[in-house]
């Protein structure tokens, strides 16, 4: 398999354009899976059957889809089983620097600033959430000026404080940020510099400074998962990426992500992905990509 490359997609966005939106009736999903440095809200109405890839995540979308893609996240959307005949796509697209930092800072924006955070991985947002805004959002094109502009920002914070978000890649294009936590930061970093290698409780729980069983407590609460099923997560999402991007054995990847036995690498990809790494890469390989 050769390495697989994916298009950079260059938005029509000016310096001087706040957001940009694209309303749709199409019948077909026919853009390759792509990336850029702006943000995407993807808003999508009767397309049911819909795949829906973003970093290493597929998926079939429901009738009613909202998600947010971080900035250089690559992602795409494929017909694959929907049957539907004009569904409707709303894209959304936005400067990663729109929002200063200092505005960012405010505490009226902090449930945004953490949403464009955690958009690093993609949010996939509720069937409610996105039911409950689907009028607004449809109503977004016809709009001018600064009720545009409000109402888009007042969108963001709509989708930032609801319920029910889902992470869609396990891994993130740039480090995660974890401005507001040292110790998680320490963690994160070292786990990334050694995910490869064997990695015990008591290695983390020394370079955080903390006993073992207030560790888990700690990574419970900073990331609603056991220490075990974090690491996995971050083994995993490697593992899926070169399952795509590099031309290597199976075998090869689970001992390069971590993973000490073939069988255990099975099932713990299978448990977190729903598949089985050779399902996973054949997925990918079939789909349309400029390489």
């Amino acid at each position: 398999m050769d390495n697989q490359k994916f298009h950079r997609e260059i938005p029509p966005l000016t310096k001087g354009d706040s957001f940009l939106v694209f309303d749709r009736l199409k019948d077909t999903f026919d853009f390759p899976i792509h990336y850029h440095p702006e943000y995407e809200i993807n808003f999508i109405l009767n397309g049911k059957g819909v795949k829906r890839i973003v970093g290493d995540h597929i998926e079939e979308i429901d009738d009613v889809e909202l998600v947010l893609v971080g900035p250089n996240l690559y992602h795409g959307w494929e017909l694959n089983k929907c049957k539907n005949k004009g569904i409707h796509e709303i894209t959304i697209q936005f400067h990663n620097d729109l929002f200063s930092e200092s505005l960012l800072d405010r505490r009226i924006m902090m449930p945004i600033k953490d949403m464009f955070n955690r958009s690093n991985h993609g949010i996939l947002f509720s069937k409610k959430t996105g039911m409950e805004l689907a009028d607004r959002i449809v109503k977004i094109s016809k709009l001018d000026g600064m009720d545009y502009f409000l109402e888009i920002i007042s969108i963001l914070h709509d989708m930032a404080n609801s319920r029910n978000q889902r992470l869609l890649s396990t891994f993130t294009v740039d480090y995660d940020t974890f401005e507001d936590d040292d110790k998680m930061k320490l963690v994160y970093e070292y786990i990334q510099k050694n995910f490869s290698n064997k990695i015990t409780l008591d290695d983390v729980s020394d370079i955080a400074s903390m006993s073992p069983v207030s560790f888990n407590r700690f990574i419970k609460k900073r990331t609603n998962k056991t220490f075990v099923n974090y690491l996995n997560d971050i083994r995993v999402g490697y593992a899926a990426r070169w399952l795509v991007e590099k031309d290597l054995s199976i075998s090869e990847i689970a001992f390069k992500s971590g993973f000490n036995n073939i069988a255990n690498f099975n099932r713990i990809f299978k448990s977190i992905k729903n598949t089985t790494p050779s399902q996973y890469r054949e997925e990918f390989y079939g789909m349309k990509r400029f390489l």
